[in-house]
Parts: structure tokens; sequence; C-alpha cells
């Protein structure tokens, strides 16, 4: 069992990582989510290769594992489809 992230960490680290990638998400930016996720470096890179791509999934984690009910977390999810709505595209296809 994983212990608990502390998010506002975790997001500072992640856009250190993204402005040193540049245009490109790179073995660095890559290995900060699949630390947290069941996704091997390889896939997260195959599945975003835009850094802006993976602080948006870092953003979409951050609001399912924050504590709260399912229906507050549904509507931050839903008011911010435009923004996670590829993430989640990318992420079903992996897994249909």
């Amino acid at each position: 069992m994983m212990m608990g992230i502390d998010w506002d960490k975790f997001r500072k680290e992640l856009d250190q990582v993204i402005d040193e990638a540049g245009d490109r998400t790179d073995n660095k930016l890559a290995g900060k989510i699949s630390a947290i996720t069941r996704l091997s470096d390889a896939e997260v890179e195959d599945l975003f290769p835009d850094p802006a791509e993976v602080k948006k999934l870092a953003e979409l984690m951050a609001i399912i594992k924050h504590s709260g009910d399912q229906n507050d977390k549904i509507n931050k999810i839903v008011g911010n489809a435009e923004e996670f709505g590829g993430i989640i595209l990318k992420l079903l296809t992996k897994f249909v």
C-alpha cells in the first residue's frame, strides 16, 4: 500500500520537471507519474507525449485522491471536462 501523497509538493516537483522537459516528455517526467500509478515509464510516455497532458493527468489524479465524497469529485471533474476529457479518453483506451 502506498503512503499518502503530498499533492502540493508533487505538483511543484512536476512543474519543475515539465519546465525542464521542454516540448517532450522525458524519462524523469514519466518516472514521476509511473512512481504513483500502475503505468510504466514507457506507457506514460506513449500515452502522454506532451508535458502539458502530464500536468493535467496529475491534476486529475489529485482530484481523485483528495478526500471528499464521490459527488464532489465528479463535480470537479465535470467542471473541468474540457481540460480532462482528452486525458480520460487516453486512460480509458489503455484499458479497453
